[in-house]
């Protein structure tokens, strides 16, 4: 929560330092955390605001929608160039592997890792198993970046992703694989599933000419990779 509450701050003094010292242009990144919990899926850009949040995250989002309304008003009223971007779910090189604040993918890669390495039977995943969400490596979005600022100059948010996903225990089975875990793999029910599907839809995104370059296989291999290289540092 602390984090969070930083958050709003940060991005509102950043937007109007970024105005006021005449910054050409401006890349604000927001997430797929914004749009509701139950929203059609895949979800499009104008599903904004047309629904309630999940309750898990909310604060969260609501300091996301800000920024994304900050650069809007800037625009409209000052002519700044800003535009807001929307990533979905991401790995990578570098990602936060601490099992008490990680995401789904780098916690699931460290568990099947350690529970290989002591000869452990089995790995517990939380809930049932049954969302799925869309995962992006950092490269990608690095990549979609810099081609939007390049390529791209309009209010509207633009979605970015890979426009497709997977469940969490196919995610769970890829990763134990991807490791070399041969275990097996038990869900708890009894922790929270979070909203039931996270697809955005990356229509606008492809129709300007971008696509992904890395596959979830490649990008988990290359996660892995870099996590046993920094192994003794992490934990």
């Amino acid at each position: 929560m602390r984090k969070n509450r930083l958050r709003l701050p940060i991005q509102t003094n950043v937007i109007d330092a970024a105005y006021h010292s005449g910054a050409r242009k401006l890349l604000f990144l927001g997430s797929s955390c914004i749009y509701p919990r139950l929203a059609p899926q895949p979800m499009p850009e104008d599903v904004l605001l047309t629904g309630a949040l999940e309750p898990t995250n909310e604060w969260y989002a609501i300091a996301k929608i800000a920024g994304i309304k900050m650069c809007q008003a800037y625009r409209r009223q000052y002519g700044f160039k800003a535009i807001s971007l929307m990533p979905t779910n991401l790995y990578g090189p570098g990602d936060n592997f601490d099992l008490e604040s990680s995401h789904v993918l780098p916690a699931l890669l460290r568990k099947c890792h350690e529970a290989k390495a002591n000869q452990a039977n089995q790995v517990m995943v939380w809930g049932t198993g049954q969302p799925r969400r869309e995962f992006l490596h950092v490269d990608d979005l690095a990549d979609a970046a810099v081609f939007l600022m390049k390529h791209y100059d309009d209010e509207d948010i633009v979605n970015v992703g890979v426009g497709e996903d997977i469940s969490i225990r196919e995610l769970a089975h890829l990763i134990a694989s991807t490791v070399g875990f041969q275990g097996e793999l038990k869900f708890d029910t009894s922790k929270p599933d979070g909203t039931p599907q996270k697809l955005l839809d990356v229509n606008r995104l492809f129709g300007l000419g971008w696509r992904p370059r890395i596959s979830l296989l490649e990008g988990l291999r290359q996660t892995y990779r870099w996590y046993l290289e920094h192994e003794t540092v992490l934990v």
